[in-house]
């Protein structure tokens, strides 16, 4: 079976960091991009950082470029996000999805749509918050 297995959320006062991981089990972990997901309370998901299969290239939205930093390790079939300077904005449910390096080829722009990945993990709360 196919799991990702988000982890490390959890209560953090603004400026502050946390380091979310994603557990990724069932499928070839280093041939699909890697992409993290934000869902605020009452808001739509969005796209927040995708790493390229090959650790080569990292994407990012401007909303948090220059705090996040998207890493994977393809040994341990784990991708993660550094997240530092954290915002209340930044209050979420993060999602780990996978997409693999042909499929990618396909996208016009990063979605946050749950269908356009072929692997979608279970999410894991950040609360920023004084």
């Amino acid at each position: 079976d196919v799991q990702l297995q988000a982890s490390g959320g959890g209560l953090v006062q603004p400026g502050g960091s946390l380091r979310l991981s994603c557990a990724a089990s069932g499928f070839v972990f280093n041939i699909y991009y890697m992409t993290w997901v934000s869902q605020a309370p009452g808001k739509e998901r969005e796209w927040v950082s995708c790493i390229s299969s090959s650790n080569s290239r990292t994407y990012y939205a401007d909303s948090v470029k220059g705090r996040f930093t998207i890493s994977r390790d393809n040994a341990k079939n784990t991708v993660y996000l550094q997240m530092n300077s954290l915002k209340p904005e930044d209050t979420a449910v993060y999602y780990c999805a996978a997409v693999s390096s042909i499929a990618v080829k396909t996208f016009s722009t990063w979605y946050a749509n749950k269908d356009e990945y072929d692997y979608w993990g279970q999410g894991t709360q950040v609360t920023v918050s004084s």
